[in-house]
């Protein structure tokens, strides 16, 4: 045929042979050497009439075939190379060429026409493959098979679906990985990925993201060159290093896992985002949520992030800011708590928790703060302390409640009522402490002399 293009010579076939070696050590790979004649005994040889116009017309590959392998003579037949595990996914690909359809419905033949589809550059194939797939019940085994595909880089958008929903399937499955510590820690690197990827993850802290990733390296790359590289490349990307608390991001620096320079730009960028005002924050969190790249976008974390300022002289002393979103605070409702990361003051640590809780009368519910001491020791504290909350019209902070206690491990002090109001009034659409959404609260504490 002159040219391989959908209507021109519909009449005459080509003939296709079809030649089967015994394994893949023998046979060539890559798409040219697939099909050459410089291969090792031949076992099998199958002729398949074939119409060339619709081949080329559906594969690149085969209209460079035919184009290569046709043209310049009177040759009426190009031959094909493959191995003989690879001869049934072929038969179903030439198939589906004509047909659109496949008989193949169980995921391991359908993976095995996915890869000849690849091979052969067949894109709707591919397509057809991925949606058959995701329409049959992923599992654990089946979603890493569908992350580790080695589809070629010209095909991937066709499998990028597939992909897509064996990460959020991964992702959903381990979002409470306390739940599955030892299938976590066995997962291969795609899967740790597709889960660190996650903006659900059911995590204390971004601390503890950090603490698993530096876990999972070390028990899967003994060598510190290869996990220094696959912390380097792959894996930092998914740590959300802005959303860490300044402790541990000093101990990042001294971490030898990490390339010092890589350590020291990670450490970096996350200390300029925490100096970021609020709504530059909410800028950069936006502009990277549209992209694969979300350290900036913070997850779902059971203690929620404070802001700290710490201060030495003329006393001992530290502000810290808790903002809350309005439905964070709704889902309190009626007896929910939620506590803020730790945070440090004369080297103990202290933490945050808001209630929704009943006034001392139980007559109706309220929104309440507490401030609590880490358990550690017999160690007690004098500390005057302070709560206040960005009020309207002017949205200062105005002063809530002060007082001073004597702490000793584990325990906590606060107000039932801090804003003395009911509940009701507190999460009214009028409300004068939610500012575009968000209750700032702050607590100051000093050690009392």
């Amino acid at each position: 045929m002159d040219d391989c293009v959908v209507g021109d010579n519909q009449d005459e076939e080509g003939e296709a042979m079809v030649e089967v070696s015994p394994s893949d050590d023998e046979a060539g790979d890559g798409n040219e050497s697939s099909w050459s004649m410089d291969c090792s005994t031949v076992v099998r040889v199958k002729t398949l009439h074939i119409s060339s116009p619709i081949l080329a017309a559906k594969s690149p590959f085969f209209y460079k075939l035919f184009s290569n392998g046709m043209r310049e003579s009177e040759q009426r037949h190009v031959t094909l190379r493959i191995n003989a595990s690879e001869e049934a996914a072929l038969m179903e690909l030439m198939n589906f060429m004509y047909s659109n359809t496949l008989t193949a419905s169980q995921a391991p033949q359908l993976l095995d026409v996915l890869m000849a589809a690849d091979k052969f550059e067949v894109a709707s194939c591919m397509r057809y493959c991925s949606r058959q797939l995701r329409n049959l019940s992923m599992t654990p085994e089946s979603a890493l098979l569908y992350l580790e595909l080695p589809s070629s880089v010209l095909m991937a958008e066709a499998v990028q679906p597939l992909t897509d929903a064996a990460k959020q399937y991964l992702a959903a499955r381990y979002k409470d990985m306390t739940k599955f510590q030892e299938e976590v820690m066995a997962l291969p690197l795609a899967g740790i990925e597709a889960i660190l990827s996650s903006d659900d993850l059911q995590v204390a802290s971004e601390d503890a993201v950090y603490d698993f990733v530096l876990k999972w390296a070390r028990a899967q790359y003994p060598k510190l060159e290869e996990r220094r590289e696959v912390l380097g490349a792959r894996l930092a990307r998914y740590i959300r290093f802005p959303y860490m608390t300044c402790r541990k991001l000093k101990k990042v620096l001294t971490c030898t896992d990490f390339e010092h320079d890589a350590a020291s730009k990670l450490v970096l960028e996350a200390l300029f985002f925490k100096g970021e005002p609020p709504h530059r924050q909410r800028t950069l969190a936006a502009e990277e949520s549209a992209t694969s790249n979300r350290r900036f976008v913070e997850r779902a974390y059971k203690y929620r992030p404070v802001k700290v300022v710490e201060f030495e002289l003329p006393r001992q002393q530290c502000v810290v800011y808790l903002d809350l979103k309005r439905e964070e605070c709704a889902n309190l409702f009626p007896s929910g708590r939620v506590y803020s990361q730790a945070f440090h003051l004369g080297g103990q640590g202290f933490f945050l928790s808001a209630h929704c809780n009943m006034d001392q009368q139980s007559s109706f519910h309220c929104f309440g703060l507490f401030l609590g001491m880490q358990e550690k020791g017999s160690v007690s504290f004098a500390v005057d302390y302070e709560f206040a909350a960005r009020s309207k019209p002017t949205e200062e902070f105005v002063s809530k409640y002060k007082g001073n206690y004597t702490f000793t491990g584990g325990k906590a002090v606060g107000y039932r009522n801090l804003f003395a109001i009911p509940w009701t009034s507190f999460m009214a659409e009028d409300s004068l402490y939610f500012i575009n959404g968000v209750l700032h609260l702050r607590a100051e504490l000093t050690i009392r002399l």
